[in-house]
């Protein structure tokens, strides 16, 4: 794999990156006591009558769940990212040989090749 093709992947995932924390930041806050991949959902005051409450916590509700998310795709650009910095991007972390370029384009945190992907699943 050469270092052109891992460093257009390297700027794809730290747009992505920008990306999601953007995202995450429209609805909650960076978990200060935690990870850089931690976030804790906002939530919403919209007012105190009775119908507005009911809003407010079922936009709560849905906020947790895109967090969650939101959360999980940013734990795998992260992990990418850490592969790059140790120079082992795009090897199958299984059978240790190197993930298909075009795998890499289509889901570019895949941390294994398609043939270990299969057998996990029992695809085969």
């Amino acid at each position: 794999m050469g270092s052109d093709f891992v460093q257009k992947m390297k700027t794809h995932l730290e747009a992505e990156k920008i990306r999601l924390e953007t995202e995450l930041s429209r609805f909650a806050h960076r978990n200060a006591n935690s990870s850089e991949t931690d976030f804790e959902s906002d939530f919403p005051n919209l007012g105190e009558k009775e119908d507005e409450n009911a809003s407010e916590v079922a936009q709560f509700s849905d906020n947790l769940s895109l967090e969650d998310e939101l959360e999980k795709a940013l734990r795998d650009v992260e992990s990418a990212l850490q592969l790059i910095e140790k120079g082992i991007y795009g090897t199958c972390k299984y059978c240790h040989q190197v993930i298909d370029e075009r795998r890499l384009i289509a889901r570019p945190t895949s941390s294994s090749c398609i043939q270990c992907k299969k057998t996990l699943t029992q695809e085969v």
